[in-house]
């Protein structure tokens, strides 16, 4: 059970986030980047609830399984592109801290994407983490999907 409902309790600031979801959806950046992120990113924040939604929203995007099995360890893994590659290495250093953002990985961003998509990538990043701090730490459960 949820510690409570942010949804509910502030509905104003809910509908903020909401919104801005949308607007990044609606960006350049391409669906399987932002799912991959979003999984990655809520893998390493332990958000159970945002590990479970965008797992199933990737499967319905066409995902293929292999490559979310495999997203924990997606250095090892060949079924990666570059591009996915330097938005995962992005989005577990940023998850991980901004001191973590190195010049190096900032470089193969601006690298890899054009401005735009670049800052699409960021928007992304920091969304997920900001859902991840309101799901984890209410322990929101994910939907019984039996």
């Amino acid at each position: 059970m949820s510690r409570l409902n942010v949804a509910e309790l502030a509905p104003e600031v809910y509908k903020a986030f909401l919104q801005a979801e949308q607007a990044i959806r609606r960006g350049p950046l391409s669906a399987t980047i932002r799912e991959l992120v979003k999984i990655r990113a809520s893998q390493m924040n332990g958000c159970l609830f945002c590990i479970d939604m965008h797992t199933h929203e990737a499967l319905e995007l066409g995902e293929n399984l292999n490559r979310i099995i495999q997203l924990p360890a997606w250095r090892e893994s060949r079924l990666y592109t570059e591009e996915e590659r330097v938005a995962l290495a992005y989005a577990e250093a940023a998850t991980r801290g901004p001191e973590e953002v190195s010049d190096e990985i900032w470089t193969a961003v601006t690298e890899a994407f054009k401005p735009e998509e670049a800052a699409f990538l960021v928007a992304q990043v920091a969304q997920i983490n900001m859902w991840n701090r309101v799901a984890g730490t209410m322990h929101t459960p994910p939907p019984n999907r039996d």
